[in-house]
């Protein structure tokens, strides 16, 4: 918290069900802030770093210099995956740290990374031929997920989930691409395609494929400590059942443009736009910043890195 503080200003705006912050740089990225977001962005990817180092069969240890050591994961990502992960990973981050709509406290039990099989299989490829570097495409899914656990009953009672994206330079154009899709047809003439991220939110399942995945890790990895948080999501995943309550998170984060002025957001600050339809509570989080391709860069590089 201390570190996000030094970093970033908050505006906040509320209306009933819906809520918009806007993060802005205070100060410009450094080592020290490099630091302090390393512990909470290695934790995030633990998980998947020993499952795709296991299923590459690379040596788990941080200093190790064998085989396929040009492969560790996440260092080892181009940096478009890398710039995904960034975004995934703040949403995380934010929700954790600040108050979102709802005044609810999200518990973020593991990150789904290892449920990214062009990852595992790029490690794979790679720890074997290191010339074999390339782009590799998102994972599906939410982007983000977040559980509601009541504190008396420790039962899941709500989630919180939603879309995660990154951009190297936010605009006005490139929002509308985000949130509404690209052009069918020129721009002057030619109209959205429909599958930006209102959409996503718009058919969101009531218990998505991620309320599955996490599930299935608490039960592999927490079983005693997440107990009743298990069953609870057991009930909640069968089919028919009556679902948890929702709720929304669209976190859009990337870097200042040139004619943006300060305290300005592209995205509605006061109510959700009319092409959201799905009525349920929802949290718009935009981050901008300045020099975030080389923030991104310095953090994923030195994960797992000797101090």
């Amino acid at each position: 918290m201390e570190a996000l503080g030094q970093w970033l200003v908050g505006a906040t705006r509320e209306n009933g069900n819906y809520g918009h912050i806007l993060f802005e740089q205070r100060t410009p990225p450094d080592d020290a802030l490099v630091e302090a977001l390393r512990p909470y962005f290695e934790s995030a990817h633990l998980d998947a770093r020993d499952v795709f180092h296991q299923t590459a069969r690379i040596d788990l240890h941080p200093d190790a210099d064998g085989p396929g050591g040009n492969a560790r994961y996440p260092n080892c990502l181009p940096p478009t995956a890398k710039k995904g992960l960034f975004g995934e990973v703040m949403a995380g981050m934010l929700v954790q740290a600040y108050q979102f709509i709802g005044r609810h406290h999200w518990s973020i039990p593991i990150f789904l990374f290892r449920y990214h099989a062009e990852v595992e299989a790029y490690i794979f490829d790679l720890a074997r031929d290191p010339a074999r570097v390339r782009e590799v495409s998102g994972r599906h899914g939410n982007d983000f997920i977040g559980l509601g656990i009541d504190p008396a009953t420790k039962e899941v009672v709500r989630f919180i989930a939603g879309e995660a994206k990154w951009r190297a330079s936010l605009t006005p154009a490139v929002m509308n691409e985000l949130m509404l899709g690209e052009w069918d047809g020129p721009a002057a003439d030619g109209v959205r395609t429909g599958d930006g991220i209102w959409n996503e939110m718009n058919t969101g399942l009531p218990a998505p494929q991620g309320l599955e995945q996490i599930n299935r890790l608490l039960q592999e990895k927490a079983r005693d400590e997440y107990a009743e948080a298990i069953v609870s999501l057991d009930r909640a995943l069968l089919l028919g059942a009556a679902p948890l309550a929702r709720t929304d998170y669209v976190f859009i984060a990337g870097n200042r443009a040139a004619r943006r002025a300060a305290g300005q957001a592209y995205l509605p600050t006061d109510a959700a736009p009319p092409e959201y339809t799905a009525g349920r509570p929802i949290q718009i989080v935009d981050l901008v910043i300045s020099d975030g391709v080389a923030l991104i860069e310095q953090l994923y590089d030195r994960l797992w890195s000797p101090r």
